[in-house]
């Protein structure tokens, strides 16, 4: 804004955050309409993001999300055509408007990750294509109209948000997904304003490594043991203090023949293993803490999106 204001471009740049804004409401009022949860609304320099929590949506629902935002765009621009047909002197007073909302339109329909487009063609792809590949033909797509924008920013007379647009798809393209974290009580915010429990059914077969996967920095962790009904369960803080004298792929609720373990600091093994095995055979209690990264402990992950 400081950048427009300066160079005299900055009724266009309102326009276009008033345009990025109502989009994302569409996808905030779609998702609301649903059941899912939207905190804010991020606004950078390639555009706008709404802050929404979509974990366990269904492929048809976030297809349904995704598109919600453009159809706003195409309601606005239905609505302005409308306006100058039976009064044309308002073009020029909305030509601006009618630009931005198909430029926004255009682009979030654009089949890159984590577009609105890209967000459909994930589910599409994932129905043809195993998870991988379906996230690495998204990468390579996302990566080609990078490499797209980048040329059109050098032939448009250098647009500052082309560059920034072409960046973002670019790393995107190569982000790696965050590792497991756990949630940051540091800011007392988050407890005034209450944190969600994440209850999530497993059974004796559940390891370390499979438990870690489930955490988020959103959600309070309790893994229940369920054995014909709910017959033991860890919290979060139990679950990561008991992975600092357990091996990666050690059981989080033990077996003993068969039976269930009270949980405890020991490491869990069958008798047969702890009968016949010696110290020295026993798994290393740092294998956990050696594979996990250092920030797992209190840091925070990036939010869902549903990008513009």
């Amino acid at each position: 804004m400081i950048f427009f204001a300066l160079f005299g471009g900055l009724p266009s740049a309102l326009i276009c955050l008033v345009t990025a804004l109502m989009h994302e409401s569409g996808h905030i009022f779609c998702a609301a309409r649903m059941g899912f949860k939207c905190e804010r609304i991020k606004i950078m320099p390639y555009g706008a993001a709404a802050m929404c929590d979509v974990e366990g949506i269904r492929a048809g629902d976030e297809i349904k999300l995704a598109l919600a935002g453009p159809f706003v765009n195409a309601c606005i621009c239905v609505a302005l055509a409308g306006l100058w047909w039976f009064f044309p002197e308002t073009y020029a007073y909305t030509d601006t408007v009618m630009h931005a909302n198909i430029a926004m339109l255009t682009v979030n329909l654009l089949p890159a990750y984590p577009l609105d487009g890209g967000r459909v063609a994930a589910c599409v792809f994932k129905k043809f294509f195993s998870k991988r590949a379906a996230q690495i033909v998204l990468k390579v797509i996302a990566a080609l109209i990078a490499a797209g924008l980048l040329v059109a920013f050098f032939f448009s007379g250098y647009n500052p948000t082309l560059l920034f647009f072409s960046l973002f798809l670019l790393g995107s393209a190569i982000e790696k997904a965050p590792s497991a974290q756990l949630i940051n009580f540091s800011s007392k915010g988050k407890l005034k304003r209450g944190i969600e429990v994440k209850y999530v059914l497993c059974d004796k077969s559940l390891t370390f490594k499979e438990a870690f996967k489930k955490l988020d920095d959103k959600r309070y962790l309790v893994l229940q043991l369920y054995d014909g009904g709910v017959a033991d369960e860890i919290t979060q803080d139990e679950l990561y203090e008991a992975a600092s004298s357990h091996s990666f792929y050690d059981f989080v609720f033990g077996e003993e023949e068969g039976e269930l373990l009270p949980f405890s600091g020991e490491d869990y093994l069958s008798r047969n293993e702890r009968e016949n095995s010696s110290p020295e055979t026993l798994p290393s209690s740092t294998a956990l803490t050696q594979s996990l990264p250092s920030a797992t402990a209190s840091s925070t992950a990036p939010e869902s999106e549903v990008k513009s």
